[in-house]
């Protein structure tokens, strides 16, 4: 009866890590590439990237600068991503009134961004994200091969995040972005006075 009681034992503690296994993996502390979503006021991810103008963008060089607006789309020379990026390029200077500094984004190389912006005639730098590091801080890419979603995210002047867009409306994603900063920007002043 005894060795029944301790093998009974034995099987349920290893029961029980096994589960509490299973669910910290699940959750992302064991999984290297499970990542908790970013939401609205979480900070944003830091990056360092080169763009399409062979510079390189830092988020930290314009914390209690500029917002920053990083627009990632998933393929540059595809249809969507094509009439996204037109869209910045012949809204931008909806941008020039306001303290902002907006990039489009992808894990396509420099080279291809490069390529694609030169296509278009695109003057705003394009930022690319090759290795994914920074797609996959972002939640815009799930695994380390795969294409980033069509986010996009509004930092505010202290590097948390102000708006994250999931429902991209392509040709009109630049007004779209304009407009919400210039309501925030509104609403920030206007509780700040009250």
């Amino acid at each position: 009866m005894m060795v029944i009681v301790k093998v009974m034992s034995t099987i349920s503690i290893a029961l029980v890590l096994f589960v509490t296994a299973g669910l910290a993996y699940a959750e992302g502390t064991g999984n290297p590439t499970a990542r908790n979503e970013l939401k609205v006021g979480d900070p944003a991810p830091d990056f360092e990237l080169k763009g399409s103008d062979d510079k390189t963008y830092r988020l930290a060089d314009f914390r209690g600068k500029q917002i920053v607006v990083i627009a990632w789309y998933p393929k540059a020379f595809t249809p969507g991503c094509t009439r996204e990026c037109k869209s910045f390029a012949a809204q931008g200077d909806l941008f020039k009134a306001l303290p902002v500094a907006f990039f489009t984004a992808s894990v396509d190389t420099l080279e291809d961004n490069r390529r694609f912006a030169e296509s278009l005639g695109i003057k705003y730098p394009i930022l690319s994200d090759p290795d994914r590091k920074t797609a996959m801080a972002y939640g815009v890419v799930d695994d380390p091969s795969g294409y980033a979603k069509r986010w996009t995210f509004i930092i505010g002047l202290d590097g948390k995040i102000l708006h994250i867009d999931k429902a991209v409306k392509v040709d009109s994603h630049a007004e779209d972005v304009a407009a919400w900063i210039r309501n925030w920007l509104k609403s920030s002043t206007s509780q700040s006075g009250s």
